[in-house]
C-alpha cells in the first residue's frame, strides 16, 4: 500500500510526539550517604576552624581530622556549632581541649563552650558563657577546666561533664591564655595586660604564687613538665624571656639575632607563639614579621640554632606527643629532627588549612586513649 508524502510526514510527526510525551527521565539510583570515617587505631591531628580570627579562608568551619601516621591525610570534618548570635556566621575558635575519660573534645568560641563526642562526632551540648570565652585548658584527669572570660577580669572553673561553673577566680586584668600543668596540681592563668603570670592551686582553685615581672605584658607562654621554668612571649619583643617558677623571678632575656622586626598582621606582637619540644631540648619561637620559626636550645644560654621560613604568619606552635612533628599555625607540618617541611595541611577540597587551635588525639580500638595539648608544653620526665 502506498502512503502519500503528506501522510508519511504526519505519521512520523505523530510518532515523535508520542515518544516525547511518553518518555520520562529515569531517576538516578539512590545511594546511601557516606558514613563519617571512624577513628580506630592511630594518631590523629584535630584542627578547629576558623582558628585564625573568624577567617574562613583557612579551612572553613568545623573540626578537621588528619591521619598523622599516613602523611597527615585528611580523614573527616566534624560539624561545629559556635555561631555569632547576631549574624549566624561562624565565630572565632578561641581554644581546644580534651577529656579522655569523657571521650570529649571541647571547643570555645567568643561566646560559647561546646562539648563534642570524640568517637561519634556528635555535639553533646553547647553553653553560652557569660562574659565570653578564650583559650581553655582541661585538667589531666579530664574532670575540670580553667576557662578564661573574654579578656575580662576572671577565670571560670568548669565541670567538664555538664559545663557548670564551679568557681570564679577574680583579680585579673585581661583573661586570656591558660595552661593546666601535666601534674594536675597547678593551673597557669595569664592575662594579656599584666607583666606577671599567676599560678593557681587546683585543689583550692586559689592563686597561690606568681612569676615575673617580665619586660612587658605576657602573651603566649609554655612551661616544662617539672614546673621549674616558664618561657614567655612579651609585647614588642622578638624573642622570649624565662622565669624560675620555684623562686618567682625572671632569669633570662633572649632576643632573636640577625632579624629585624616591624608591624605584624595579627596579635600586635612580633613573637606570638612559643613551645618546648616534648623532650625539652629546644624552644621553637614564632616570628610574625619575618614569617619564620626560630629554634633555640632550651638550655642556658639558649643558643639560637636555626630558622625555618613559613608560608604565612605564624601565631602559634605545638607538637605531636612524641615530638616528631611540629605544627605552626601557618599550616605546615615540620619534621622536628630534620627541620624539613614534610607537607601542608589540606582539607577535603585540597585547600590549605591553618589554625592556632590544634592538638593530637590517639585512638585504640575506636576509643581515645591519649591526648596532646594545644600548647607546646614540656613532657620530659
Amino acid at each position: 500500500m502506498k502512503i502519500s508524502t503528506r501522510a508519511a510526514v504526519a505519521l512520523v510527526c505523530c510518532t515523535v510526539i508520542s515518544l516525547a510525551v511518553s518518555w520520562r527521565p529515569v531517576p538516578p539510583i539512590a545511594r546511601p550517604a557516606k558514613a563519617a570515617s571512624a577513628l580506630m587505631n592511630g594518631r590523629y591531628l584535630f584542627v578547629a576552624a576558623p582558628g585564625i580570627r573568624d577567617y574562613l579562608g583557612y579551612g572553613g568551619h568545623g573540626l578537621m581530622v588528619f591521619d598523622i601516621d599516613h602523611g597527615h591525610k585528611f580523614v573527616k570534618r566534624i560539624a561545629l556549632n559556635g555561631l555569632h548570635p547576631k549574624n549566624g556566621l561562624p565565630s572565632n575558635v578561641k581554644g581546644i581541649g580534651v577529656s579522655l575519660p569523657l571521650h570529649s573534645v571541647y571547643v570555645t568560641t567568643l561566646e560559647a563552650l561546646q562539648r563534642i563526642d570524640i568517637v561519634t562526632g556528635k555535639l553533646i551540648w553547647e553553653k553560652p558563657i557569660p562574659g565570653g570565652c578564650d583559650r581553655l585548658s582541661v585538667s589531666p584527669d579530664g574532670k575540670t577546666m580553667y576557662l578564661p572570660s573574654l579578656e575580662s577580669h576572671y577565670w571560670n572553673v568548669i565541670d567538664c561533664e555538664n559545663g557548670n561553673i564551679i568557681k570564679r577566680l577574680d583579680g585579673f586584668n585581661a583573661s586570656h591564655n591558660t595552661i593546666y600543668a601535666l601534674s594536675g596540681k597547678h593551673a597557669y592563668p595569664a592575662d594579656i595586660k599584666n607583666t606577671i603570670v599567676k599560678i593557681a592551686d587546683t585543689k583550692t582553685n586559689e592563686v597561690t604564687a606568681r612569676v615575673g615581672p617580665f619586660i612587658n605584658f605576657v602573651r603566649p607562654f609554655t612551661i616544662n613538665r617539672k614546673e621549674t621554668r616558664i618561657f614567655v612571649n612579651c609585647n614588642d619583643l622578638l624573642g622570649f624571656e624565662v622565669g624560675d617558677i620555684t623562686t618567682g623571678k625572671k632569669v633570662a632575656h633572649k632576643e632573636v639575632e640577625g632579624w629585624t622586626t616591624g608591624p605584624v598582621r595579627r596579635h600586635s606582637c612580633p613573637s606570638h607563639g612559643i613551645g618546648l619540644t616534648p623532650d625539652e631540648k629546644e624552644i621553637w619561637l614564632c616570628d610574625g614579621f619575618n614569617m619564620r620559626m626560630h629554634i633555640f636550645s632550651a638550655v642556658e644560654p639558649y643558643q639560637q640554632l636555626t630558622t625555618i621560613p613559613l608560608q604565612d604568619m605564624p601565631g602559634w606552635i605545638t607538637f605531636t606527643i612524641d615530638g616528631k612533628y611540629a605544627y605552626p599555625s601557618s599550616g605546615e607540618v615540620i619534621d622536628v629532627k630534620t627541620r624539613k617541611i614534610v607537607t601542608i595541611l589540606k582539607d577535603e577540597n585540597y585547600n590549605n588549612v591553618a589554625s592556632e587551635k590544634v592538638l593530637e588525639i590517639d585512638f585504640k580500638d575506636g576509643k581515645p586513649v591519649r591526648a596532646g595539648d594545644q600548647f607546646g608544653v614540656g613532657r620530659a620526665m
